[in-house]
């Protein structure tokens, strides 16, 4: 049974794109098949594989707008990638009027996704088309949330926009968890934080380790790598590592 997992949050830089990168890599350690979409038009997942986004003649957009060939790019660090770039963001104004657009997305992935065990999607920092797109086609949504207040205080937004869309098209979505991102245990809000969304969110899903703030993290995306292929040996490789056991188990 094929998974696809949207990785989305309203609120941008909570590490969206490089859980997308790194849950996927340690999937596929795993020997599961993996495709990663790149749903953002500002495409720091297809960057982040090593593509320059500005050269590609064709991406995930000229799919959903016209129906092209999917653009496949293979085994890229044991892993496939759909990529985008800037062409994405015509998505949003051309689908303003079509019919069923929410299906879009999940209409072009049904004939392919039986190859694959995980699609992971990487979705924009919005509430728009784009993300509802993402939802759509997807079986579970995989929350990142920074730990910060402003982060924390964005989430009961963020989860009312996921229940419309169980409500309304996809009711078959299901939340796969919460994983607390960019975490400072030295720093008390930090600490405030991870603690009320263990309190108050472990209710409706799994709450995962915290991901700690590091650098590292940057340095491996210039490096166009993930982290357990920059830096085996970093503390958050055993965390990502026990995210993706986690998410192996979802029905």
């Amino acid at each position: 049974m094929v998974r696809v997992i949207t990785i989305y949050n309203q609120s941008g830089g909570v590490m969206k794109t490089s859980l997308t990168m790194n849950l996927g890599y340690h999937l596929a350690l795993h020997g599961r098949s993996v495709l990663l979409i790149d749903m953002d038009p500002q495409a720091s997942l297809t960057v982040f594989m090593g593509l320059e986004p500005a050269d590609l003649e064709q991406t995930i957009a000229d799919s959903i707008l016209d129906n092209a060939p999917l653009a496949m790019h293979q085994n890229v660090h044991q892993m496939d990638l759909l990529p985008s770039n800037i062409t994405l963001s015509a998505v949003e104004m051309r689908l303003v009027s079509a019919m069923a657009r929410e299906w879009r997305l999940k209409r072009i992935l049904e004939p392919i996704q039986a190859k694959y065990d995980f699609v992971l999607i990487d979705a924009p920092p919005s509430l728009g088309v784009l993300s509802v797109l993402s939802l759509v086609a997807s079986t579970h949504v995989l929350i990142p949330i920074q730990t910060q207040y402003k982060s924390y205080k964005g989430t009961e937004l963020l989860l009312d926009s996921v229940k419309q869309v169980q409500d309304q098209v996809n009711p078959d979505l299901k939340i796969a968890g919460i994983v607390p991102t960019i975490y400072a245990s030295a720093n008390a809000q930090d600490k405030s934080i991870l603690s009320a969304i263990q309190e108050q969110l472990a209710a409706i899903t799994t709450i995962y380790p915290p991901i700690p703030r590091a650098t590292a993290f940057a340095d491996a995306s210039m490096e166009h790598l993930p982290l357990a292929l920059y830096s085996p040996n970093h503390s958050a490789v055993k965390i990502l590592e026990s995210i993706a056991d986690g998410v192996e188990t979802l029905l």
